[in-house]
């Protein structure tokens, strides 16, 4: 039988489980502002914009600086690499910058995913080595939290049970070590909504790698009330001839939460996973509405559903930098209030309902 040798002190798990809260407090969510470099390139294209370090500075500078109507939406920003190290236009560190607005600094720490051998086309997660050194650092830097994305795809025959256990394994490895540093782990299984699979098999596949991950991490010791969960919601796959209201999706999502997440859990972030930014919202507003009994705050952790409309708005163009933040603001606003179930739709049009979905969609 295992045997417990205590890794965290009593004031450890409380500063764990004191960051965790104050990312998810009622009605706030996070701003994933991690895209590689990479990723920055695709979105620049799709506005004739340089994929230049100064130009990714500029435009994350503009989210950076909006306005205190933020304040109470956003409770943490996750960084990558390079953007943790940059400054605002008078010389202020974007960390500092973020922590002046009450907001917990993040920082994704996975190094992209690789193929997993013998698999039909699954991956698995790299970057564990050296991460116990760089969460130290990233931790003298600012950090209070962190990312790590693995990755799982449903066909007919994945995900397999390797990929499965392989990848819950390598995110509580990746989990323990943060909380060894002080640093809470967002737990981020997330399954690819490629497919024509219907809404019920999604609930049934995020069951399993949801039972799976959270075995892993008891299996290592991770303290569960100083991390965070970042699933996908329960959706069909984008293929699916079959389309499913918001209030079916709710109640699968909330239905797989419950029978695999432990309260014990302070929050679950939700990914958008290629939704518009309407039905982003309108998919966390109504899990929140679900009338199932909920012990875990549901919000949101979006990146492509933050800031798809604020991007186009700024189109690369100085003179449009308030147009931008405009359309971030009411990102936030709006999903402040679907993480409270308090969101009205008014029936967006533009660029708010354009499918976000990349196939196969890499960090």
């Amino acid at each position: 039988m295992t045997h417990a040798y205590p890794f965290l002190s009593s004031e450890q798990k409380k500063e764990l489980s004191d960051i965790a809260q104050r990312i998810v407090a009622a009605g706030k969510g996070i701003l994933a502002a991690d895209e590689s470099t990479g990723s920055v390139a695709k979105r620049f294209q799709s506005i004739n914009t340089e994929n230049t370090e100064e130009n990714r500075r500029l435009y994350r500078q503009l989210l950076f600086t909006a306005d205190d109507r933020v304040a109470p939406c956003i409770g943490g920003v996750i960084f990558f690499h390079e953007t943790l190290y940059q400054k605002t236009d008078d010389g202020k560190l974007f960390p500092e910058l973020v922590k002046e607005k009450g907001m917990v600094v993040g920082i994704k720490v996975d190094k992209g995913v690789v193929p997993l051998a013998g698999t039909n086309g699954e991956t698995t997660t790299q970057g564990l080595d050296g991460l116990y050194e760089r969460c130290a650092q990233y931790k003298k830097d600012g950090a209070d939290f962190a990312k790590w994305r693995c990755v799982l795809k449903i066909t007919s025959t994945t995900p397999s049970q390797l990929a499965i256990m392989e990848n819950a394994n390598v995110l509580a490895r990746y989990a323990s070590i943060c909380q060894m540093h002080g640093i809470v782990p967002i737990v981020e299984p997330e399954i690819l909504p490629d497919g024509d699979h219907d809404l019920q098999h999604c609930q049934y596949v995020t069951e399993k790698v949801l039972a799976a991950v959270y075995k892993a991490l008891s299996d290592h010791h991770v303290y569960l009330e100083g991390t965070l969960l970042k699933p996908n919601m329960v959706t069909a796959g984008h293929s699916c001839p079959k389309k499913y209201n918001p209030h079916e999706i709710a109640m699968a999502t909330v239905t797989a939460l419950r029978r695999t997440v432990p309260p014990a859990v302070p929050g679950v972030t939700f990914l958008s996973g290629g939704q518009s930014e309407a039905e982003a919202t309108i998919n966390l507003n109504a899990i929140n509405q679900c009338a199932l009994h909920k012990p875990w705050a549901l919000t949101f952790s979006f990146g492509r559903a933050l800031q798809a409309s604020a991007l186009k708005a700024w189109g690369g163009k100085k003179e449009n930098g308030k147009a931008c933040q405009e359309e971030y603001i009411k990102r936030a606003l709006n999903n402040s209030k679907a993480a409270l179930g308090k969101f009205e739709s008014s029936g967006e049009k533009g660029a708010a309902q354009e499918s976000l979905f990349v196939a196969d969609h890499a960090y």
